[in-house]
């Protein structure tokens, strides 16, 4: 991880864990010191303040004999995220994914993974399901001319999928193809904030490991309320905006933009 970061190497490396452990990594338990040590170059003591600090905000249990582990999940910003949700209006949302569905055409894709896994308790806590429920899980890479812009993780219920694949995701963003299965949008909501990239994102998107990303994540509700995408994007602040405009009143226009070329 760069040297020259102001933060000191044991946060950067608490930040990435802790933005993984927030998006359901680690169903099975953390990697050991020693293979962490390796994945940010970082050395064992270093490692153990990230995870010692981690512990402390009881995001991880450490036992000896059985290794690390996501501490058990709290089900309680579902509930605090619904509420916000609801005093958003449908009508503005909608013209936010339009704009999405319209960014993404505009770019290429890569599908990195497609398969159907079992929903960690953080996937079903977003998605209103039952821990362990089968869900596709997604990962691709879009690119604009300039080249990487975003490494975009979606999980949606397996029932919403079963009609396309990876050619599929290849030709269609998944907010499209989920509305050709039959589903009407509703609204979302989304949170932005900002990640360091680990080792395998920094590859993807042509960055140094623990370069600073945009980090979004957008839970979209069909025209019934219920959950039917739950994406988590890390994107390139050079290659990618997002702007607002905020009426007196209180209205918001919300779009996002990529950049193409030198000049924009």
């Amino acid at each position: 991880m760069p040297s020259t970061l102001p933060l000191p190497k044991y946060h950067q490396i608490y930040l990435v864990l802790r933005e993984q452990l927030h998006e359901g990594h680690f169903a099975q338990g953390l990697p050991p010191e020693m293979a962490l040590s390796k994945e940010f170059g970082a050395g064992r003591v270093t490692v153990r303040r990230a995870l010692e600090q981690l512990a402390a905000e009881g995001l991880i249990v450490r036992q000896a004999g059985r290794g690390t582990h996501p501490a058990p999940s709290k089900a309680t910003a579902k509930a605090a995220d619904a509420g916000r949700g609801r005093a958003v209006k449908a009508k503005g949302m909608t013209g936010l994914l339009e704009n999405i569905v319209s960014m993404s055409l505009r770019t290429s894709v890569k599908v990195l993974e497609l398969r159907v896994v079992s929903a960690s308790d953080a996937v079903a806590d977003a998605l209103q399901i039952a821990p362990g429920s089968k869900v596709q899980k997604a990962v691709r890479r879009r690119s604009s001319k300039l080249g990487p812009v975003s490494h975009i993780t979606t999980y949606v219920p397996e029932e919403l999928t079963r009609g396309f694949g990876r050619k599929d995701l290849l030709r269609m963003p998944i907010l499209r193809l989920i509305e050709e299965s039959g589903v009407e949008m509703g609204r979302a909501h989304q949170t932005v904030s900002a990640r360091q990239a680990d080792a395998a994102v920094a590859a993807e998107l042509g960055v140094a490991v623990g370069t600073a990303l945009l980090a979004v994540r957008r839970l979209v509700f069909d025209s019934q309320d219920r959950p039917v995408q739950w994406l988590h994007g890390l994107y390139r602040p050079d290659r990618y905006e997002y702007q607002m405009d905020i009426s007196q009143v209180g209205s918001i226009d919300a779009r996002i933009s990529v950049k193409e070329n030198l000049s924009e």
